[in-house]
């Protein structure tokens, strides 16, 4: 099952890297590189998986996420990040997340989150 993915990081690498992958598995990927432009795409709709950084300079992924949810938009969110505690995971989940992949990570293991979160 292919989809339409809205991919957030700010780190070029790590962005490009996400969409040269779930391209390869067949999906559409539209990319953003803040959480001011990752809330205004998100907002416009049509997403059915939105990757998303937390640590990001302005507005953060989780202040992203909380914003999206407030406003009714259900779409699977995957928040990707370098925070791996505890406490973190936690308020990425308290904020409306589906999935939390922590960094490093494995792009195969991404994948499968993507179409798990398609399911």
């Amino acid at each position: 099952m292919s989809g339409r993915i809205l991919v957030v990081d700010d780190d070029r690498d790590i962005r490009d890297l996400v969409a040269i992958k779930l391209e390869s598995a067949g999906h559409e990927v539209v990319t953003r590189a803040d959480g001011a432009q990752a809330l205004e795409a998100g907002m416009e709709g049509g997403w059915d998986v939105i990757v998303l950084d937390v640590m990001m300079p302005g507005m953060s992924g989780i202040d992203v996420l909380r914003a999206l949810r407030d406003r009714g938009v259900e779409t699977p969110v995957i928040l990707l990040t370098a925070r791996g505690q505890e406490k973190d995971i936690e308020a990425g989940f308290a904020a409306g997340a589906d999935h939390y992949v922590t960094k490093p990570f494995s792009p195969r293991a991404l994948l499968a989150r993507v179409t798990a979160a398609l399911g």
